[in-house]
């Protein structure tokens, strides 16, 4: 049986800024910092993923925006991951990394929900994968047409009706999981 990973998807400076706000983004941040503690104290690995967007000029490598907000606590033995379009998988080094960490399972979490989140949920699957979406983890801002709480609770349904392939995808709150690691 392979290893889980925590992904912990675009919680950079760049998307969450007064122009940017996201909902519950303490809450987010808290519950990723446990999940993250949870997941290295047990022998599993933590990746965060950062948006490389050299291609439309925003989150620039090295950067401010391109950096991991300051109260997430990454520590040296976290694995980086630059991407380059919503979907973390697209021309990055995750799957390799992932193969070679022997890890089958996915804990999801991060920023948008709508975007990045979604779009790494879908190509996951698609690779087989067995997901576990934090339900409480991830976060988005409002829309033109929907609020920010109403886009995740939608994801979520989402996520809980979809029919997976090889592996499983669940939606399950932060409390469950972190009893259960």
């Amino acid at each position: 049986m392979g290893k889980k990973a925590l992904l912990v998807i675009d919680m950079q400076k760049g998307s969450f800024t007064p122009e940017t706000p996201r909902y519950h983004t303490f809450g987010v941040v808290t519950r990723i910092n446990t999940l993250a503690d949870k997941f290295r104290t047990s022998g599993n690995l933590v990746f965060y993923i950062q948006h490389d967007g050299t291609r439309d000029n925003n989150f620039i490598p090295n950067t401010e925006a391109w950096e991991i907000v300051s109260e997430l606590h990454v520590v040296e033995e976290d694995i980086l991951i630059n991407k380059y379009a919503n979907d973390v998988f697209y021309n990055s080094n995750l799957k390799f990394e992932l193969d070679a960490h022997n890890i089958t399972e996915l804990y999801i979490t991060g920023c948008a929900t709508d975007f990045c989140v979604e779009a790494t949920v879908q190509s996951a699957l698609a690779k087989d994968y067995s997901i576990t979406v934090v339900k409480d983890a991830h976060t988005t801002g409002n829309r033109p047409h929907l609020s920010a709480i109403k886009v995740i609770e939608h994801y979520n349904w989402v996520w809980q009706n979809m029919i997976p392939t090889k592996g499983v995808i669940k939606v399950e709150d932060f409390k469950t999981i972190s009893s259960s690691l």
